[in-house]
């Protein structure tokens, strides 16, 4: 293409497309005295309040399911969780943080932000998602400490994500069953060192002294647990 022809086209695409992607907001996170962990306030207050739709969230998650993948699954390596069967609460929470700035997600982002989604798809995509069966093949560690991963999860997670990591809707407390074992070895050790801005200051608390070893236990025994009656088929 020569010179002319090149500056005709790039003349022609819309100003959207030549623009900079909208830059994520940063809000007070778990770093600020001023924090509250899952404040009813802002979007999550107004997304909570809305009535989610299925049908309309399976058509509004064609956006999401080039990372997150159709069936709900995201990436076996950890790169982008999955998100089939967790609950509407969480998944309304974690997309608040992010347009919001809470919780650091450059990635997400630009798919995710106001620009992009409304507040009503947000709720729709959620009642979609919490309705999919959890897949059985998600990514797993060695299996190699799963005696002390055991120990850790019974000692310090389950009263709050539940003996079969069925987590709590009502407290946003998400499910941990069928999630992949690199993404919560990541996110433990993030929540850890401060890196995941709105985290539970409890978690925080539980995790703060686990050498990196402990992570990798606890989060391969998770990544093992099973809820059978929302498992999808073998």
């Amino acid at each position: 293409m020569n010179k002319n022809l090149l500056l005709l086209s790039l003349a022609l695409l819309p100003a959207t497309l030549l623009a900079a992607p909208p830059q994520q907001p940063k809000s007070e996170g778990i770093e600020s005295p001023n924090y509250v962990w899952n404040a009813d306030t802002g979007e999550k207050k107004e997304i909570s309040k809305l009535k989610g739709n299925a049908e309309r969230g399976k058509e509004a998650y064609q956006g999401c399911q080039g990372c997150h993948k159709p069936s709900g699954a995201g990436i076996s390596d950890g790169t982008y969780p999955q998100l089939a069967g967790q609950h509407s609460t969480v998944i309304i929470k974690q997309m608040a943080d992010t347009r919001e700035g809470r919780r650091d997600n450059p990635k997400m982002f630009p798919f995710a932000g106001k620009h992009v989604v409304t507040p009503q798809e947000i709720a729709d995509i959620a009642v979609y998602l919490q309705n999919m069966k959890i897949p059985r093949d998600n990514g797993k560690g060695l299996g190699t400490a799963l005696a002390r991963g055991k120990d850790l999860y019974f000692k310090d997670c389950q009263v709050c994500h539940g003996e079969n990591g069925e987590g709590n809707a009502a407290k946003f407390y998400p499910v941990l069953a069928g999630q992949h074992y690199k993404y919560l070895a990541r996110e433990i050790r993030d929540i850890r060192d401060g890196k995941r801005r709105n985290a539970n200051p409890k978690m925080v608390k539980v995790v703060k002294d686990y050498p990196d070893a402990d992570s990798e236990a606890v989060a391969d025994y998770m990544s093992r647990l099973l809820m059978p009656e929302r498992a999808a088929e073998k």
